[in-house]
């Protein structure tokens, strides 16, 4: 009777804190889509262009902490590529209470040996979290490449200068393009080569089609060639490539879910081991054998799951 009443206690506080963590998540958003729509509003009322005071960041200390070290710069790199309005040290924050949630709600939820399993894996979410953010903020770019072609070949072919032309773009293009693009606007403004700025927006988001816009960008100022008929042909080649990038998309989608059922599956059948009888996980847990083989499976399940995502990528 005691030991569940403290396995009850153990999974409430865990609750708790993953509902706290999540309240804290909403509320940064509903706060950055305020910033957002406010911005928009005034965009399309066409009001003076005033300032906008920055949001208060969280837990400064951290993130002064964190930026000192290695691993917080290339935290810092990974969020700017990733476009998020968070810090370093709020990262890192909300990290560190995911994986105290998850631990709790694993040791109390199945064994107390998945309390450290479920920390890692709030880990590696983390860190995917942050791919994943990466790669879409990569392909809205490569979607719009094709329009921000068609702007820099108009706006060439109408006498402007390549220098003026980027600046153009990043005021009429949206986000991501629009924000990469005034910060090379930015670039060159202070004196910085159109190699070096362009080069830096290839390293920020790598992409195939991306390389091949900044090579031309890069030969056309060098050489002084035809930037416009350049242009013309990469924005339809670009064209093409985003419909071709479309249905391998759509063919792969099925694959795709499957290399995220292949660990659900894994984490399911725990939970309906344990339900159908209740301890056996803590039972079989209870030995080195056990968790031996408990860590084996979890093992087998990482690598099928990288090894279908492997297979299934197609580099168009």
């Amino acid at each position: 009777m005691e030991l569940e009443l403290d396995t009850l206690v153990t999974l409430t506080t865990g609750i708790t804190l993953l509902t706290c963590v999540l309240a804290v998540v909403g509320l940064h958003s509903y706060t950055a889509g305020k910033a957002q729509r406010a911005a928009l509003v005034e965009r399309l009322t066409a009001a003076g262009q005033v300032p906008a005071a920055g949001r208060r960041r969280r837990f400064p200390g951290l993130d002064r902490r964190l930026r000192r070290t290695r691993p917080g710069r290339n935290l810092e790199r990974r969020l700017a590529a990733t476009g998020l309005d968070v810090t370093p040290g709020e990262f890192f924050a909300y990290m560190l209470a995911t994986v105290a949630g998850l631990w709790l709600v694993g040791q109390a939820a199945l064994a107390p040996f998945f309390g450290p399993l479920a920390g890692l894996l709030g880990i590696g979410v983390a860190v995917q979290f942050l791919n994943w953010q990466r790669q879409k903020r990569i392909e809205k770019f490569i979607n719009q490449l094709p329009e921000l072609a068609r702007i820099l070949a108009n706006a060439t072919q109408a006498g402007l200068a390549l220098r003026t032309a980027i600046g153009m773009a990043a005021e009429e293009l949206e986000a991501p393009a629009g924000e990469e693009l005034g910060k090379v606007a930015d670039q060159l403004a202070i004196g910085a080569s159109m190699e070096d700025a362009l080069g830096e927006l290839a390293g920020r988001l790598p992409s195939r089609e991306l390389v091949v816009l900044v090579t031309t960008l890069v030969l056309s100022n060098r050489a002084g060639g035809q930037v416009v008929g350049a242009l013309r042909n990469l924005t339809q080649t670009l064209e093409e490539r985003k419909e071709t990038r479309r249905e391998v998309r759509t063919q792969l989608s099925q694959v795709t879910m499957t290399s995220y059922a292949v660990p659900v599956l894994g984490i399911g059948s725990l939970l309906l081991m344990n339900g159908v009888k209740d301890g056996a996980l803590e039972r079989m847990t209870g030995s080195p054998a056990g968790q031996a083989a408990v860590i084996t499976a979890f093992a087998l399940y990482a690598v099928g799951f990288v090894l279908i995502r492997r297979l299934s990528r197609i580099d168009v």
